[in-house]
């Protein structure tokens, strides 16, 4: 009976790979083309504004279709709001059971929508997009697999993490990342599945893309030992200022609501044509910001320089996020550290307190430690931008800049910005009550966690959830009362849908944080 059970768990298992495969291979494919067609309409744009430059008439043709595409975009993002930002959120949310969305709709949508509004030159990034495109992937093969919710679960962190993985060409970092900062799951039924989608979505994109680093920033110099205190006080700076940006950001929907006569659909037609200045002046700060980070250290080196282009990356990176359009934060974010890293650089250099040929180390020190303050994911920063630079060299330096800046904004009470965003997307858009259904969620513990050790029978749970499996290891256990909860087990529970997200914030409290 033993051996029968563990072939059977072998083979679910194995069936879990080949789908988690199949997940990857399709989220390559689909984040790598979303990536290719973003990458040429911004060269469109460029060129463009090239052409206007001789001929303005034709801005005047290019305003009215501006204006025409910021109303198609916005009607689309209002009409459908699982569409709207980055799309991180809501993954989160179907990840932690406390809101779905079905597949294809949300795909096809987010992808077109992404497409014009990050390939038409506004300050947002493809990767929050291609993380929620993988997650529909991931959900759609996982019900056509029709393999239960915890696989589902399992589809979707994959797809998400084959997403970013394609968006960024790290594909541990991805994974990290949706563990870390999205899932908050560390199961080993969870971590392989999502590794293996991560490494087959980024063979693909590196099909499209090559092998060269994303954000290839090269350095000549290493940081000598006497000059890490600079690291320090860069990690304050990007603390105060990553603080700065998470009261900014999570704000942005209220302060847009008070906007007199102004229609949440025409929210979209403030940064379409104030991109057009940006883009007749600015052309090399459009999109993303990848560009404008791999050709800053070849800019003349001018404090005034760098203070001017962080305040217009700052400053319409909020009102392009304001718009409520589909696209992401991420790799914006990453733009600001690296313009912060260059600002700092430039200042120590005017005192005279630094070389100027440290100039590039700064820029990938800023970076990491930008986006571990506002994401509060310290360990994915590190990784994230190991991997993009391509280069283990600065680890050391990016794991002090990282770690000051996280421990700046707990200090001054920040909380992770996706999920407070997340926070703030379901209090906007609550999910129907569906009193004749339940629901299934999973939930891991923690060690230490009140339920680390404890019997089934002994915790009070909420009414109407029942624990249906326990998942250790690769282990399956049907659990009775008296089955003892261990750390690293993953619950399957089963929970009446009219009292789910109550149900799981009182089991996942449980789970991860001792009593009293």
């Amino acid at each position: 009976m033993e051996s029968r059970k563990a072939a059977f768990h072998r083979y679910s298992q194995f069936n879990q790979l080949i789908r988690a495969i199949i997940i990857g291979m399709l989220t390559g494919l689909v984040v790598s083309v979303f990536r290719l067609i973003i990458q040429y309409f911004l060269q469109l744009v460029t060129a463009s504004f090239t052409y206007f430059h001789s001929h303005p008439l034709w801005l005047i043709p290019w305003t009215i279709g501006s204006i025409i595409l910021a109303l198609l975009l916005g009607w689309l993002a209002q009409t459908y709001p699982e569409i709207k930002g980055s799309g991180i959120p809501q993954v989160e949310g179907q990840l932690t059971n406390q809101f779905d969305e079905k597949w294809w709709p949300v795909l096809w949508r987010k992808f077109l929508g992404g497409i014009f509004a990050i390939g038409s030159g506004l300050y947002l990034g493809r990767e929050g997009p291609s993380i929620q495109l993988g997650a529909t992937i991931g959900q759609g093969v996982e019900e056509k697999a029709q393999v239960g919710h915890l696989n589902r679960q399992i589809g979707i962190a994959s797809g998400a993490a084959a997403g970013l993985s394609a968006a960024f060409n790290a594909p541990i970092a991805a994974t990290i990342f949706i563990l870390e900062e999205v899932y908050h799951n560390f199961s080993p039924v969870i971590w392989l599945a999502t590794f293996v989608s991560s490494l087959c979505s980024n063979m693909v994109s590196m099909q499209f893309f090559g092998l060269r680093p994303v954000l290839n920033v090269p350095y000549n110099h290493m940081l000598p030992n006497n000059l890490y205190w600079h690291l320090i006080a860069l990690g304050i700076l990007l603390g105060i200022l990553g603080r700065l940006y998470q009261i900014i950001i999570l704000h942005l929907n209220g302060w847009m609501a008070r906007i007199p006569k102004l229609s949440p659909i025409a929210y979209p037609i403030i940064p379409f044509l104030l991109v057009i200045p940006i883009a007749w002046y600015f052309p090399i700060t459009l999109g993303g910001g990848n560009e404008l980070i791999i050709i800053l250290r070849s800019l003349p080196f001018s404090l005034a320089l760098f203070v001017g282009l962080f305040i217009l990356r700052f400053v319409f990176s909020m009102v392009s996020y304001g718009s409520q359009l589909p696209g992401g934060i991420f790799l914006p974010i990453l733009t600001l550290g690296a313009i912060l890293g260059a600002v700092y650089c430039a200042l120590m250099v005017r005192v005279g307190l630094m070389p100027v040929r440290y100039l590039p180390n700064f820029i990938i020190y800023g970076m990491a430690g930008y986006f571990a303050c506002i994401s509060k994911a310290p360990f994915t920063a590190i990784l994230l931008i190991t991997e993009m630079v391509g280069s283990l060299a600065h680890l050391m330096p990016l794991a002090l800049v990282a770690v000051v800046a996280y421990l700046v904004v707990n200090a001054l009470h920040g909380e992770p910005v996706y999920t407070a965003m997340f926070n703030a997307f379901i209090g906007n858009n609550p999910q129907p009550a569906r009193h004749k259904e339940d629901v299934t969620m999973s939930i891991t513990i923690y060690a230490g966690a009140q339920l680390d050790g404890c019997k089934i029978k002994d915790f009070l749970w909420p009414t109407d959830c029942i624990v249906m499996v326990v998942y250790r290891g690769e282990e399956k256990i049907i659990p009775n009362g008296q089955t003892r909860l261990q750390a690293g087990d993953t619950l399957i529970l089963r929970a009446n849908s009219a009292t789910t997200r109550q149900a799981y914030h009182k089991i996942s409290r449980a789970a991860h944080y001792a009593q009293g």
